[in-house]
């Protein structure tokens, strides 16, 4: 592929991309990443054959790279001493990257941004393998046969980790959180007192 093609994808992806390796792995390391990425993006650009969607493939490149990342000795010693700092970007108000329409979400409401401050926590403390689909699926918005797709995995194979990670999630929010409904008669939460003294330790 010509130069400007891979310009093109840039254009086209760079601040998605972006924004996916910061909910996966913090901005910090998001924006080393995100060059990493498009660097392979750009040296494998000959090989690519067109055998799945072209987000597919990038999406691929790019969580292999934040996987690889998150599973460094240096990153895991360095995220123990920032836990308390470091903190992912949950925007949720996402638009469709070709026809500039909101995604929508299943549970939208539990992932609204006047709630990321309750949610946050728990949706970077879930397993690896379920904060990765919770992300793609819930946050990105792609369908589970992407999430299939990307992962390397069979399409029931996601459904039981979305299934076991949103059965997770809601577990732990409805343990720690009080929900109720703002001025705006949206849904909204809190951390439970207890459970914020204990973050505070």
């Amino acid at each position: 592929m010509e130069k400007l093609e891979f310009q093109t994808i840039y254009d086209t992806f760079q601040s998605r991309i972006f924004r996916y390796l910061k909910r996966l792995a913090g901005k910090h390391e998001a924006e080393d990443l995100t060059q990493e990425v498009f660097i392979k993006i750009n040296q494998a650009l000959k090989n690519f054959r067109g055998e799945c969607q072209l987000s597919t493939w990038i999406y691929r490149i790019a969580t292999n790279a934040a996987l690889d990342r998150l599973r460094s000795p240096s990153f895991q010693q360095m995220a123990h001493r920032k836990s308390s700092d470091d903190s992912r970007e949950w925007d949720t108000e996402d638009k469709d990257v070709w026809t500039g329409e909101t995604i929508p979400s299943i549970d939208q409401e539990l992932i609204r941004k006047d709630m990321n401050r309750c949610i946050r926590d728990f949706i970077e403390n879930l397993p690896e393998s379920y904060r990765t689909v919770v992300v793609l699926g819930e946050l990105e918005g792609l369908k589970n046969s992407e999430i299939a797709d990307i992962l390397g995995l069979t399409l029931d194979m996601v459904k039981i980790r979305l299934h076991r990670a949103r059965a997770k999630l809601k577990k732990e929010l409805e343990a720690h959180c009080s929900f109720y409904r703002d001025e705006r008669n949206q849904l909204a939460c809190d951390p439970k007192t207890v459970f914020e003294g204990f973050r505070k330790k």
